[in-house]
């Protein structure tokens, strides 16, 4: 009997660490879209043995659609973490909820059963996969304690990265690209969250 209790308490434990929560928020908490501009640039600058180039400047502030860390990839140095982030319309709480919404391999990803809870091409508009790439300890402490439904702003660039052997990481321009080559890739210098 008590081997019986020990795995229903295991299984518990387990469904409460894995189950997706529902978003319980009032409204759309992360109303406006990114702000994007090519004014004032800095010059590329080293990281690493890498060559870190900004090709906007960009902010956002977006409710964290998922998250997922990596550790071992050939980018998990520059970039340990990826978030999956919604704006305008994806803030909304019943929206998210009727989306199934995944990520593996730096790759973001939704689907819903039945009718979409919105025109998929706002979906697509309004989410975006972004990999973080911290300015420094400080700033990688604080992406890493965020978690999913966080609202959160980030402030930084978008990057084209260059490396030894060729290496090349460019940072998506735009918000209504999808597929390969449609994440941001984001080096980012200041971060705030808050639990929603």
């Amino acid at each position: 009997m008590k081997k019986w209790i020990i795995l229903l308490l295991i299984g518990a434990g387990c469904w409460l660490i894995f189950h997706d929560k529902t978003a319980q928020w009032k409204g759309m908490p992360a109303r406006a879209d990114p702000v994007q501009t090519t004014k004032d640039l800095p010059r590329p600058f080293p990281h690493e043995q890498y060559t870190i180039t900004p090709l906007a400047r960009y902010s956002i502030t977006a409710v964290v659609l998922s998250r997922d860390r990596y550790r071992f990839d050939p980018a998990a140095k520059l970039a340990p973490l990826d978030l999956a982030l919604g704006w305008g319309a994806m803030s909304i709480s019943s929206a998210i909820n009727e989306l199934s919404i995944s990520q593996s391999g730096r790759w973001y990803e939704y689907t819903w059963r039945g009718d979409a809870p919105l025109d998929p091409q706002s979906i697509a508009t309004h989410s975006a996969n972004t990999h973080c790439l911290p300015a420094n300890a400080s700033v990688k402490k604080q992406l890493l304690a965020v978690r999913r439904h966080d609202l959160v702003t980030l402030e930084g660039y978008l990057v084209e990265i260059a490396g030894p052997d060729g290496y090349r990481w460019r940072s998506s321009l735009t918000r209504d690209d999808t597929a390969g080559g449609a994440c941001e890739v984001m080096w980012i210098t200041n971060i705030a969250r808050r639990k929603l």
